[in-house]
């Protein structure tokens, strides 16, 4: 594996090349000559494919609020019915709403549940 270098202004101009360069190598990105930050492609060998690495890499994109649900399942490779027990085993809340959105939502429940209540058929 070599190392690569590009400027922040070589990355922000042709961010993909900086990317392709990262799924063969290691690529350094320089502020002026200061190294700044390393871009390492994950599906190098093998990484992203290693046990528990992708539900890792999903939840902490998660718990951050990076990735939706649906979307850090995907990164998981899991159905969302699956990613929510994994969130859930970890102890990490999968719906996070305010006091005022949580009572908005009963509310709304609420007149549904009133609105489509079944009538009696004579």
């Amino acid at each position: 594996m070599a190392i690569r270098a590009v400027s922040v202004s070589g990355l922000k101009n042709n961010p993909t090349a900086a990317l392709r360069q990262a799924k063969q190598d290691l690529v350094v990105v320089l502020n002026r000559d200061h190294p700044d930050a390393v871009l390492v492609g994950l599906d190098q060998d093998g990484l992203l494919q290693a046990p528990g690495v992708r539900a890792a890499l999903a939840t902490a994109l998660y718990r951050d609020g990076d990735l939706s649900l649906s979307r850090a399942a995907r990164v998981a490779a899991m159905d969302t019915a699956s990613f929510l027990s994994h969130l859930s085993r970890l102890g990490i809340e999968a719906i996070r709403l305010t006091a005022t959105e949580t009572n908005a939502d009963l509310d709304t429940l609420e007149q549904w549940l009133q609105s489509s209540s079944l009538t009696p058929v004579p």
